[in-house]
């Protein structure tokens, strides 16, 4: 039987509390040993109630913990690159939060760090580990619903600024506002269930920051891909309304889909038919259990049983949210 992997984890926020050490409380083949955050009293109180041996107030303690095979980064964004640069300069693997980086050009500097080392760098797109995120993925790549024309998703929230944390009302801190936090996700949902055509030109507006508040709050964006596929996304963190709406539909050459609810159709014989799969109920909400998913995958790829994400991949999802704010910013198409 082989050893389970060591992790340590930086950052005691929201998503490591509810998110990831659930998750790998009960995943077998892992083992949390260290836990860091500049809130240490905060660190020990969460290390203890989870069961870790080791809470620290920083990467470097955590770096020089002995027989360490991963870090977990959950730091503010401004951070994630050196953290990431950090873990890989010691040999370990990632998975780190999204987004990867606070730009294009500092993702290629960790893309090419994760090539040199040979180690597997995971960025948390937990969406496309979802129950019916997979199933309308394999319906685009069996070709059963023709070329992908269209996606459009949103995702509305509540997160009044008093709730979040300060870094995340800091633009130098956190690198944008809704449009990135929640845009990204959906970006990269839109792009990956296309089939990741080539994105070629964007156009986006948001409500602008204020004085008082460093970061939009709400913004959209519309990117035209290469094979003529367009990505449009919504997001606000005002949601004024019952509960949380997260949701995603595409049109394609024979067919549609959307995910929450997962709906598929197909046209059969002329007439428009529901196709849609119906799986099996589980008590596991669909945005825990694509953390568990993910989560397996990521062993799996460490271990060399499967292959990982691209993370060049996450290159260009810089470059197209670098496009989308300067097109916000200057109130104008930007082409890439």
């Amino acid at each position: 039987m082989s050893d389970p992997l060591r992790l340590a984890i930086i950052g005691a926020g929201a998503v490591t509390q509810v998110a990831h050490l659930p998750v790998l409380k009960r995943t077998k083949g892992v083992e949390v040993v260290a836990l860091a955050d500049p809130d240490r009293a905060k660190a020990r109180a969460l290390a203890d109630r989870f069961g870790i041996p080791d809470a620290f107030e920083g990467i470097e303690q955590v770096l020089d913990y002995e027989s360490l095979d991963a870090l977990v980064i959950c730091s503010p964004t401004h951070l994630h690159e050196g953290h990431v640069l950090a873990a890989l300069a010691a040999n370990l693997h990632v998975f780190v939060e999204r987004p990867l980086a606070m730009s294009a050009a500092s993702a290629q500097r960790i893309v090419k760090s994760a090539e040199k080392k040979n180690k597997v760098v995971m960025v948390d797109m937990n969406h496309r580990y979802r129950s019916d995120a997979q199933l309308v993925r394999s319906f685009v790549q069996s070709g059963e619903l023709g070329q992908v024309d269209s996606v459009r998703g949103s995702w509305h929230v509540f997160r009044p600024s008093r709730q979040q944390a300060a870094w995340r009302q800091r633009r130098d801190q956190s690198g944008g506002g809704a449009m990135l936090d929640l845009g990204l996700a959906m970006l990269d949902l839109g792009l990956w269930l296309a089939g990741n055509p080539a994105p070629v030109r964007v156009s986006a507006t948001w409500e602008k920051p204020s004085r008082d508040r460093g970061v939009e709050r709400s913004g959209s964006a519309f990117v035209v891909c290469d094979n003529g596929a367009s990505i449009f996304y919504d997001v606000t963190w005002h949601h004024l309304g019952e509960g949380e709406r997260f949701g995603m539909g595409l049109r394609a050459e024979r067919g549609a889909a959307s995910i929450n609810p997962l709906t598929v159709w197909k046209e059969l014989h002329g007439v428009a038919t529901d196709v849609s799969p119906r799986s099996s109920a589980t008590r596991e909400n669909a945005w825990l259990s694509s953390y568990r998913a993910e989560w397996a995958h990521f062993l799996a790829v460490v271990a060399g049983e499967a292959k990982g994400t691209d993370l060049a991949e996450h290159v260009t999802l810089h470059r197209v949210m670098d496009a989308i704010y300067k097109s916000a910013e200057d109130g104008r198409d930007v082409a890439l």
